[in-house]
């Protein structure tokens, strides 16, 4: 697909979704995907990690584990994996469905604007297993419990899934500083965890 023909996609398709919003039911992670037409493994990575980011408790680990099936899945094939029906189900409130159509909506405008096809190398079919393996460590930092600790992670592959759709290399390497962050950041609040849980055991005994 030509860059022009790509950005007409990213706009038509933001279009949709914030006709949607307005007046958005309680919105399933399937009607969610439904919306976006012809799926692929980078579309639904780009839902699973907003979906990620809701506070809907449980979610974040189902959807982790997911994630990880998916990184699997990416180092060969990048067409839309069949979704297991709990998954398929899991639905949003009718606030959160409008919030995320909208953020859908301008996230596919800004792409549209600034993403273009360039430095492909990261996109080579070489670079897949690599890409794998990062996708597999941000949904290993979206399973962890830290707080707000699947909020950079979900940035990252929001990026990376964008990249992979605009053949943007940028977008990739933006993928891999965000996620850097989100491993620093996982790092930092661990350690700190396990600081207080030491200090509090020694108090204890």
């Amino acid at each position: 697909m030509s860059g022009v023909a790509q950005d007409w996609c990213a706009r038509s398709l933001a279009q949709t979704l914030r006709e949607a919003a307005p007046d958005a039911p309680a919105m399933s992670l399937e009607d969610l995907l439904d919306l976006h037409g012809q799926g692929s493994a980078a579309v639904l990575l780009m839902v699973l990690a907003l979906f990620s980011t809701i506070p809907i408790a449980g979610v974040g680990t189902v959807l982790s584990l997911f994630i990880l099936a998916l990184a699997w899945q990416w180092r060969r094939s990048h067409d839309m994996p069949p979704l297991p029906e709990k998954l398929a189900r899991v639905s949003l409130t009718p606030t959160w469905s409008q919030r995320c159509l909208r953020l859908l909506a301008w996230t596919y405008e800004q792409a549209a604007r600034c993403l273009r096809e360039r430095w492909t190398l990261l996109h080579h079919r070489a670079t897949h297993l690599w890409w794998s393996g990062w996708i597999a460590m941000m949904g290993l930092l979206i399973l962890l419990p830290l707080p707000f600790g699947n909020v950079l992670p979900a940035i990252s592959l929001m990026l990376l899934s964008l990249g992979w759709m605009f053949r943007d290399g940028l977008a990739l390497l933006l993928s891999g500083a965000v996620g850097a962050g989100a491993i620093g950041f996982g790092l930092s609040v661990s350690h700190l965890l396990i600081s207080a849980a030491q200090g509090l055991w020694l108090r204890l005994v």
